[in-house]
């Protein structure tokens, strides 16, 4: 019997395969635990719908991401900071606070969690920056820290 999986069966299939199982597995195994549904005309359309639609999203994400890199690549973001004895930082700059200072200064919210900075930043400067937007998609940024 052919079924369409709903979700990652171990050894079986996995979710959105369309694949050949034994009658029984199906019946007493997969349609209880609404693992599976059976391979109909109308469950095969639904699932190249939800296909096509989450390719749709992926590809919007994916354009997203690029109008956000055209936006702030190879830009300088200034973070102003307090300062301590010999020009030294009291504490350190963060992927958050350059985060903020995205959003403040180009008007961009981006996840702490996508910006890598390449050495710690506990002096004034300027630092490089690299945020991984997609797969595929970073944008390179200059970090100046500057005193308060």
């Amino acid at each position: 019997m052919k079924v369409i999986f709903l979700q990652d069966v171990k050894g079986s299939g996995k979710k959105g395969e369309i694949k050949n199982v034994a009658d029984g597995y199906a019946r007493n195994m997969l349609f209880p635990k609404k693992l599976a549904v059976e391979a109909t005309s109308s469950n095969l359309s639904e699932l190249a719908g939800q296909k096509s639609s989450a390719q749709h999203k992926i590809d919007m994400e994916k354009q997203a991401a690029n109008e956000i890199a055209a936006k702030i690549n190879d830009k300088k973001v200034i973070i102003k900071a307090k300062a301590g004895n010999n020009t030294k930082l009291f504490g350190s700059v963060t992927s958050n606070h350059v985060s903020e200072a995205l959003e403040k200064q180009f008007d961009v919210k981006i996840d702490k969690k996508k910006i890598n900075l390449k050495t710690d930043i506990k002096n004034f400067g300027t630092y490089d920056a690299v945020i991984k937007l997609y797969t595929g998609i970073t944008a390179n940024i200059t970090v100046e820290v500057t005193e308060e």
